[in-house]
């Protein structure tokens, strides 16, 4: 009887082969769903490039950009779920497109799993330095006096950029134009020019143009300041409140063993402790996370019930 057991114990062991192995056990694929250059991509690559040799083993980037990050989020949600395809993505293809587009070709609920988020971002509110407004209040001032003749830019209709100031729009009764725009270089390029009067876009796509002398941060978006600017106030400070950081996380396709996920997690973690990471990360106004599965998805849910209400009160769709 004893040797019939170890038998059967051997065979199950042999079944499952993916619960009993470390990850990873061979190549891995990391889906970005977003172009070459973009934040997430930016992020992929170097812990990428951290895991490689950590764990000899190799990570290929792939960029699979398109339908406000759909396509390759769909790619991840339809791979293998053996912890050899994971993906990266942000709070548009995990939480707001649902609320945005009328049909999906995954469901984030459902067809991934949350592993970790990896970094976050605060949002800058900026204006045109010919705007007439030093601070957060004295801008709600001036939209609420003259109601249509302002504008902003956005990195296209639902992201972020675009939620981010409706949100401020509604919450202090203001009217703005909306232009939406092709990339967060186009978008301050445009408030440079003065084509757009606001943006609300990723800090490192304001800061670093702020030699140029035509534009004015007033505010980041986080809850609190960013100890990366930290002499920047938030809209919160000025009664405004709205949250819009721009965050990364990692998934995988839904199914994938929870041991393998434990292991990218704990792996991941290692990764952005390394200094030269962090502090790369840091350049890009990225301050690096290690969080649980179960503190990913009470981001996830908190990030839908913020936007919902601003989505449907603007009546905001993709097509």
């Amino acid at each position: 009887m004893k040797t019939l057991l170890l038998a059967m114990f051997a065979v199950l062991l042999g079944a499952a082969p993916g619960i009993a192995q470390d990850w990873p056990t061979k190549p891995v694929r990391i889906i970005v769903p977003f172009a070459a250059g973009s934040t997430p991509d930016i992020v992929v690559r170097l812990i990428a490039d951290k895991l490689q040799p950590n764990l000899k083993q190799t990570f290929t980037v792939e960029n699979k950009p398109g339908a406000s990050g759909n396509i390759g989020t769909d790619v991840v949600a339809k791979a293998e779920p053996d912890g050899a395809t994971i993906g990266i993505s942000i709070v548009g293809p995990l939480a707001l497109n649902t609320l945005l587009f009328p049909k999906l070709p995954y469901d984030p609920f459902t067809d991934l799993a949350l592993i970790t988020r990896v970094s976050d971002q605060p949002n800058v509110l900026a204006v045109n330095a010919d705007v007439p407004a030093t601070n957060t209040a004295e801008l709600i001032a001036l939209l609420k006096r003259e109601p249509g003749k302002f504008n902003y830019g956005s990195i296209g209709n639902g992201s972020l950029s675009h939620l981010a100031v409706e949100a401020l729009a509604l919450a202090s009764d203001a009217t703005l134009v909306h232009i939406p725009y092709a990339s967060s270089p186009q978008a301050v390029t445009a408030l440079i020019r003065g084509d757009v009067h606001l943006i609300c876009l990723a800090a490192i796509s304001v800061v670093s143009q702020l030699s140029t002398g035509r534009i004015r941060m007033l505010a980041v978006t986080s809850a609190k300041r960013s100890p990366l600017l930290p002499d920047v106030p938030t809209l919160k400070e000025a009664g405004i409140d709205v949250e819009a950081n721009a965050w990364n996380g990692f998934i995988a396709p839904a199914r994938t063993p929870q041991p393998v996920i434990a292991a990218i997690q704990r792996e991941t973690a290692e990764a952005l402790r390394d200094p030269a990471v962090r502090e790369k990360m840091q350049v890009q106004f990225m301050e690096p996370l290690a969080t649980s599965p179960a503190e990913f998805k009470a981001v996830i849910e908190a990030e839908m019930q913020r936007w919902a209400p601003v989505i449907r009160a603007r009546n905001i769709k993709m097509n």
